[in-house]
């Protein structure tokens, strides 16, 4: 683990347990990380470590909402022996068990995928995007954004907007925003 003390000395960087392989090229001056020992562990937990491995992390025109939660009794209960089954998971149904699975699939194929970083001059980009008023519940548009430093992700955040926007424009208008703010 020298690359951890590297930068723990050298950046005050804690770097955590969960990080998996580490990949250091010097004469390229490339470092890569992945995080495949925290996704086994998820894997595990959920019993979805010998499962298929997924091309994509969630399944084109998947929309779920609160409608898709148990209505029966027998709903409930066989919801409640799913393995992901916790508090703050009250309400979810089959759909959302499903759109769960696919991402842990998806996990499965990718565990093993570096974020690699370059060296040179520092190129930071960022990108944000919005879908208008994809939450059938509350009419709410979804903000992203990813900001990458010489071609390796640094920050990244996929959230609900607070308010609802009018107009594709505005969605997009608001997800730019919020990519702007200092604070994300």
């Amino acid at each position: 683990m020298v690359i951890h003390s590297i930068l723990h000395e050298g950046f005050g960087v804690r770097l955590p347990t969960s990080l998996g392989k580490i990949f250091r090229d010097r004469s390229e001056r490339i470092l890569g990380m992945t995080q495949n020992s925290y996704v086994e562990k998820i894997l595990k937990r959920f019993k979805m470590e010998h499962s298929k491995r997924g091309f994509l992390p969630m399944r084109h025109g998947v929309k779920l909402s609160k409608k898709q939660s148990p209505k029966t009794d027998e709903e409930l209960k066989r919801m409640l022996d799913i393995p992901m089954h916790q508090p703050y998971q009250a309400c979810a149904g089959e759909a959302h068990w499903t759109a769960v699975k696919t991402i842990l699939k998806y996990l499965r194929r990718t565990k093993d995928v570096f974020l690699v970083y370059g060296a040179g001059e520092l190129i930071l980009e960022g990108f944000s995007d919005a879908s208008f008023q994809s939450d059938d519940d509350d009419a709410k548009s979804q903000s992203g954004f990813v900001f990458n430093l010489n071609g390796g992700v640094v920050a990244w955040k996929s959230s609900k907007q607070d308010t609802t926007a009018d107009s594709t424009t505005e969605a997009e208008y608001i997800a730019a925003s919020e990519a702007a703010l200092p604070s994300q």
